[in-house]
């Protein structure tokens, strides 16, 4: 069964690959990422300086997902910047995922990790546990100015990962501006902000930041993800491919994104939950399905999703 998958004039081994987030952080954890069967090589969301994150414990799972403020610990951007060339003997596309503090972060950022040569580089609008800071995917002007300033600096295909939007005209908006901008790819949907889970036998919150407030993922977002990613795909076309993320713990669930219009999926909760080895057991499962629907890739499957007639 071909599970490959096409971003923005790249090729990916498969369409499953690991979610900027868990487990992409160090060397060590995205060297890991290249000898598994993950379609890419994801890295965490680099800021201009190190960052140590929020305090713990400040990532709790669930039996329906889990919640995190985990405040974008990483590396800082010229860690990663030494790591993408190493990364190459690998064979399979590394996305650089950039995060600012503030517009002129990201310039530099992304102008200078585009010049290491990543495959694809990623703009993350959309981290909602950084304390003091809005999601800047949810003010229209200010990614609007922010993407169109690293448009031109960044020479690879150039993406946006969204925060979920719950309202049609808020993806109608964001969907001019990505355009404006003349992005290549869009991922959706990024964790659900300022979720709350209490343990009743504690009688208190279950991760420290933000006075237990973090953002939410794993299965019980599949929803909000696969509204996200069909409202993109019907107001981008293909003019835009998209990376869906969300509630993504089985094959059943990539097949679900694939049907809404996504072109890849990727993992993030499930990916920390069980580690390397989902990708190969996810595009098993993907896999089997395609075979059994008659499908003869996964590509054949993206945006299929048929609606009741009136």
């Amino acid at each position: 069964m071909r599970l490959a998958a096409e971003i923005a004039g790249v090729t990916f081994p498969s369409c499953i690959i690991n979610a900027s987030g868990p487990l992409c952080t160090t060397f060590e954890e995205l060297k890991a990422l290249g000898h598994s069967a993950s379609g890419a090589i994801v890295t965490k969301s680099m800021t201009k300086e190190a960052r140590a994150g929020n305090p713990e414990p400040r990532y709790y799972e669930f039996p329906q997902g889990s919640l995190n403020s985990m405040g974008l610990p990483n590396l800082g951007y010229q860690k990663y910047a030494e790591f993408i060339p190493r990364l190459k003997e690998f064979g399979k596309p590394i996305i650089a995922s950039v995060a600012g503090m503030n517009g002129h972060e990201y310039e530099e950022i992304a102008g200078y990790i585009s010049s290491k040569g990543p495959d694809l580089i990623e703009i993350n609008l959309s981290c909602p546990n950084i304390i003091g800071k809005p999601q800047l995917g949810y003010d229209w002007e200010a990614s609007e100015a922010v993407l169109k300033t690293v448009r031109p600096l960044v020479s690879q295909p150039l993406g946006v990962k969204l925060p979920p939007y719950f309202d049609p005209i808020h993806q109608e908006v964001m969907a001019g501006v990505l355009k404006r901008a003349r992005i290549d790819f869009v991922v959706v949907i990024n964790s659900v902000g300022n979720a709350l889970i209490i343990d009743p036998d504690t009688e208190q919150v279950v991760i420290r930041p933000k006075d237990g407030f973090g953002g939410l993922g794993g299965a019980c977002i599949k929803p909000v993800a696969l509204a996200n990613v069909r409202a993109f795909y019907q107001l981008l076309s293909e003019e835009m491919p998209i990376i869906g993320v969300g509630g993504i713990v089985s094959g059943v669930d990539a097949f679900e994104h694939l049907l809404a219009g996504a072109s890849a999926v990727a993992v993030g909760t499930a990916f920390a939950k069980e580690g390397l080895g989902i990708f190969q057991r996810l595009g098993e499962e993907l896999g089997q399905l395609l075979k059994q629907k008659g499908y003869s890739s996964a590509q054949g499957v993206i945006g299929k999703l048929r609606v009741m007639d009136d």
